[in-house]
């Protein structure tokens, strides 16, 4: 999801607007809390077969760059974060350019990624790396920021006296992660993370960012769900997590979101369906809440059980995790690594 300017509205892709835009056809899902659905819409909308197939979709390239060149990721953990919970993401991350993991894996997730390309016909790059890493346990610009103050974190980030992050304008992700006390301007009402590029007014370099939270102690049945499920929509049960951290389970599926979309549309330029560029439909707002094969509406589609209960649908290195998937402009509609034939 990209980051609408900030004096203009937020972007909010609720299915409200997915359904006004694409009639129906595709519906990007997640238990916003301004849906009021009734529990039968919930559990019965959507398609059960064409995960978000649809003739009205029309993904196109507007010309700007992608990620082309060696894709470096340079976490920014501000606020208190357990090690546990850092391993799980840099694990994450790490998956990426995994190519021997078990399938389904992340790495054959990130192939849909890797088809789109720029002018010269350049894919997205295949290596994706984590680089330098900033701590913020200190709150140095407080626990409820805006999306601007985001970008100041980013400076902050950039510029300190001991070991700054690098300045890495056309291959660096700059990706601000927010410990499960701190708010962040919209979170839980209509975003879960968004990405955009940071003003050089403020930052004093144009970087592509994106941010993410833990919404564990916020609104984990909103942002980590189908690992809780909010009290508002009776019917619906909590899965396990794969890694027994609910918060932190559920930002990996809107890390991959926000890289995905960042990879493919840095300066919100690149590929984004739709005619404003202020609120484009990007390659992973198309496919939100699909998570295998019939997924749409609140299905998920069929995902994978552990022997241990847990919920997922593909694998790192080491660790399973549970993403959604991304929309294929190769056959027009969504696709990911565990789809059943």
């Amino acid at each position: 999801m990209a980051q609408a300017p900030p004096l203009r509205a937020a972007l909010a892709l609720t299915p409200l607007f997915f359904l006004f835009f694409f009639t129906w056809a595709v519906v990007g899902w997640r238990p916003w809390p301004s849906q009021n659905l009734n529990a039968t819409d919930l559990l019965f909308g959507g398609s059960k077969k064409y995960e978000g197939s649809s003739e009205f979709v029309h993904l196109k390239y507007h010309m700007g760059p992608v990620l082309t060149a060696n894709i470096t990721v340079y976490p920014i953990w501000y606020g208190i974060w357990k090690n546990s919970q850092k391993r799980i993401i840099r694990e994450f991350i790490s998956s990426f350019s995994a190519v021997n993991s078990k399938p389904p894996s992340v790495a054959g997730w990130w192939k849909t990624v890797r088809l789109y390309t720029d002018q010269t016909d350049a894919n997205i790059s295949r290596n994706v790396n984590i680089g330098g890493e900033k701590n913020d346990r200190f709150y140095s610009h407080g626990k409820s920021l805006t999306r601007l103050s985001i970008q100041s974190v980013i400076k902050s980030a950039v510029t300190s006296t001991t070991r700054p992050l690098p300045i890495n304008p056309k291959s660096g992700v700059y990706l601000v992660l927010t410990s499960d006390d701190v708010y962040v301007q919209n979170f839980c009402n209509n975003v879960c993370g968004f990405h955009y590029f940071t003003f050089p007014a403020i930052v004093g370099y144009t970087l592509p960012y994106a941010w993410v939270g833990n919404s564990a102690k916020l609104c984990p049945g909103v942002c980590a769900y189908p690992f809780a499920v909010p009290d508002y929509i009776p019917g619906l049960k909590p899965v396990k997590s794969p890694n027994d951290d609910v918060g932190v389970d559920g930002m990996i599926s809107v890390i991959g979101h926000e890289i995905a979309e960042l990879s493919t549309n840095p300066l919100v330029n690149a590929w984004y369906a739709g005619q404003d560029p202020v609120f484009p439909v990007e390659i992973a707002d198309l496919c939100e809440g699909i998570y295998g094969t019939g997924g749409g509406g609140s299905y998920t589609g069929q995902m994978l059980n552990g022997d241990d209960g847990a919920t997922y649908n593909m694998n790192g290195i080491r660790r399973r995790f549970l993403v959604q998937w991304v929309w294929n402009h190769v056959v027009n509609y969504c696709t990911g690594p565990n789809a059943l034939d």
